[in-house]
């Protein structure tokens, strides 16, 4: 059978083994192969010199990621790389390299084990593994902290585009990224609209790396900078309010706390923006319900409908107005008092 017509055996024994290749291309991101293969082609004995690694083993690794097309397999035990590989460099513009890692983090794939455990009693894996919620993990370890907090900025780079080509923010003075992290949004938004301002509100321990990345994309003087909890208290003052990827990582309950100190401070002509990975219909939306299953192991939270979104809203004293499609997968929900 060709690659585009085969057995449902195959296709099944791929997704079942897909683990291996999450764990293999941890490994290739961990080492930097991508950034080592940026110039030219080179051996695997010449790279495994280079990291540190055993030469015979390191070539298993890379002939595996070259039969899944992330690089390729020249004479002479010689790699380089594919357009897929290409997205594994620090320096891409499209890079995945910091979400590469983060996925293949012990405690991040620990989680993942207790899906089965998860499914029969609706518990969260993580809290019940570790004692602790993957928040409160995340920030007794730095080490974890800064990879996580890398690979969420990789994803905002990749979403931002699409969102800024999705959605005219052009009416809006001040804009309040709520759980913004490192400020990506706010930045590449306050870059493309010159008369906006930005409140970049975070944990501390999160939004303290915001400031070289706000000035070196030359938007420091319009943001400002404010670290506390969500589940407290919001910066008043802004003309709308972003909610991106926030609402997701917690049930019901919290999320009603986050929207509630949303809606305090929110004016009445004031927009609210939802912008989530939203469960498509049956059969299709791989990402949204899959992200939802490591909201069930990880976070916490989880992926909603539409719908639930709505109800979500109007229990916390919003009215959803309409609902924006990106190129990217994430819809932006837009919603008023």
């Amino acid at each position: 059978m060709t690659d585009d017509k085969q057995a449902p055996t195959t296709i099944l024994r791929n997704l079942i083994t897909g683990y291996q290749v999450t764990q293999a291309i941890y490994v290739a991101a961990s080492l930097s192969i991508a950034d080592l293969l940026a110039e030219k082609p080179r051996s695997a004995d010449e790279l495994a010199g280079v990291t540190h690694t055993d030469p015979e083993s390191l070539y298993r690794l890379l002939r595996a990621l070259a039969s899944v097309g992330v690089f390729e397999e020249n004479e002479g035990r010689r790699f380089s790389l594919t357009a897929v590989g290409e997205c594994l460099r620090s320096d891409s513009p499209e890079s995945m390299r910091n979400w590469a890692t983060y996925a293949g983090r012990p405690y991040h794939w620990q989680a993942w084990s207790g899906l089965f455990d998860s499914v029969k009693t609706g518990e969260n894996a993580f809290q019940r593994m570790n004692g602790m919620s993957i928040i409160e993990y995340r920030a007794t370890s730095p080490v974890e902290n800064q990879i996580f907090d890398g690979a969420m900025t990789d994803q905002s780079v990749h979403v931002n585009r699409a969102l800024l080509d999705s959605y005219d923010f052009s009416t809006f003075g001040t804009v309040v990224d709520v759980g913004g992290g490192q400020g990506a949004l706010l930045a590449a938004l306050l870059a493309k609209y010159p008369k906006m301002r930005g409140i970049l509100f975070d944990q501390p321990q999160v939004v303290t790396a915001a400031r070289r990345r706000l000035d070196t994309a030359k938007v420091g003087d319009r943001c400002e900078i404010v670290g506390g909890s969500f589940f407290e208290e919001i910066p008043p003052g802004g003309d709308a309010y972003l909610l991106k990827s926030v609402l997701e990582d917690w049930n019901d309950d919290d999320s009603m706390r986050i929207l509630r100190q949303c809606r305090r401070v929110i004016s009445p002509t004031g927009v609210l923006l939802v912008i989530e990975t939203v469960i498509g219909p049956p059969n299709q939306g791989r990402i949204a319900k899959f992200s939802d299953l490591n909201m069930l192991v990880g976070p916490g939270g989880r992926n909603r409908t539409i719908e639930e979104y709505r109800a979500l809203l109007a229990a916390a004293g919003f009215r959803l107005v309409y609902s924006t499609p990106t190129t990217c997968g994430p819809r932006i929900l837009c919603a008023c008092v």
